[in-house]
């Protein structure tokens, strides 16, 4: 099982929250960071995403600038030991009301295939060097993987407040921050978290670099036993806390004739219209899925009879199956306008809406040792960079 460790969390002195948080750096586009930068001279993004303009020494200035902001008392470290509650209010896309409570800490960084830490998906392999040279140059966490706890009853453990420190609204989410540090609690949460087996939500690239950083360290001789744990929040897997949404296929390097006529092997199409957010409750409703042509209208997709017996039951395994002899190009985007769009503008062949994966049968996977196919879920909403920040030093 993962161990779970508090540690002294790098904080925010005295500043407005909401000036100085910033949303996962891989969802940031430049007129974001623009924004974010000039929002505050303190912005987690001056640290979390050097620009490339900047040139190759962009990494170091960013180790600069995290250490010039310690000294300066920008940001300051728990006298102890510590685990963060982070909570996260909403309504989600269906219109229920969601209170996803989750703990910030150091989880365990275990060997691909060790057990205890899981991945839940297979992951598209990333060229980028960026997070790894990030850390290198900041000897920190900055952005924290998401992890799903298997361990029954962390939400009760964390349902009592802690000493709160910030909360913030943005788009519809309220975060609140709240620090654990009565010893006590600190061990009852390590203990559950590190009860049962963890699953990697969102994360597994940053995940991946945190057991490359961990091997360098070890590989030089040096002891150190911060790169062995990694930041991560942890929520408990359960369903009224999580709000997963679908991730669509985007089709290129092959005709939409050929993709429509390849996917008519296991499928009965049929008119579908112009997507909206009402096709999402139809494909839900039906089982189906939605091919998007070139045009911008749909064609369900109505799995035949006896077509994916043997096939688990996820939308993005079937289409693997159906797809496996025929030579073509799969990317993902999430959102219907922004997936109609991009074969409206030709920047896609065509496209296959999906329906999103069920909490139990994440669940399932993760017990029977198996992956989804890349890009199988899109957990909402994401995480804020810079509420906390571990130091591997």
């Amino acid at each position: 099982m993962p161990r779970f460790t508090p540690f002294p969390a790098l904080r925010y002195c005295d500043r407005t929250i909401d000036d100085v948080i910033a949303p996962p750096y891989d969802v940031l586009s430049e007129v974001d960071i623009d924004a974010l930068n000039a929002r505050s001279a303190f912005n987690i993004t001056h640290v979390d995403v050097p620009r490339e303009t900047a040139g190759p020494q962009r990494y170091v200035r960013a180790g600069n600038v995290l250490r010039e902001w310690i000294d300066a008392g920008v940001v300051d470290f728990d006298d102890s030991p510590t685990f963060t509650i982070y909570r996260m209010r909403f309504i989600d896309a269906t219109g229920a009301p969601r209170d996803i409570a989750g703990v910030l800490g150091g989880l365990e960084v275990v060997d691909d295939g060790a057990g205890g830490v899981l991945p839940h998906e297979r992951v598209t392999p990333k060229a980028s060097t960026d997070r790894l040279d990030l850390t290198r140059a900041t000897q920190a966490n900055m952005s924290p993987i998401w992890g799903l706890s298997l361990a029954a009853g962390l939400t009760d453990l964390l349902a009592e407040p802690g000493e709160h420190l910030s909360s913030v609204t943005v788009d519809g989410v309220e975060h609140v921050v709240e620090r654990v540090s009565d010893a006590g609690r600190v061990a009852a949460i390590a203990e559950k978290v590190g009860s049962d087996d963890v699953l990697i939500a969102d994360g597994h690239h940053r995940y991946g670099i945190s057991r490359t950083f961990r091997d360098e360290v070890r590989a030089s001789g040096i002891t150190n036993a911060h790169v062995e744990d990694t930041l991560a929040f942890v929520s408990e897997l359960v369903a009224d806390q999580l709000s997963v949404e679908a991730i669509h296929r985007l089709y290129t390097d092959i005709d939409f004739d050929g993709l429509r006529s390849a996917l008519g092997t296991s499928f009965d199409l049929s008119d579908a219209g112009t997507p909206t957010a009402d096709t999402l409750a139809a494909m839900e409703a039906d089982g189906k899925l939605c091919l998007i042509g070139p045009d911008g209208t749909g064609q369900w997709l109505t799995p035949k009879l006896g077509a994916f017996d043997e096939v688990r039951s996820l939308d993005g395994a079937w289409l693997e199956h159906v797809l496996a002899e025929v030579a073509h190009s799969v990317t993902y985007q999430h959102g219907v306008t922004n997936v109609v769009e991009a074969v409206t503008s030709g920047a896609a062949t065509g496209a296959v809406l999906i329906r999103p994966v069920s909490v139990a049968e994440i669940e399932r996977t993760a017990r029977e040792g198996l992956l989804m196919p890349p890009k199988s879920t899109f957990f909402t909403p994401k995480l804020r960079t810079g509420l906390v920040v571990r130091s591997v030093v």
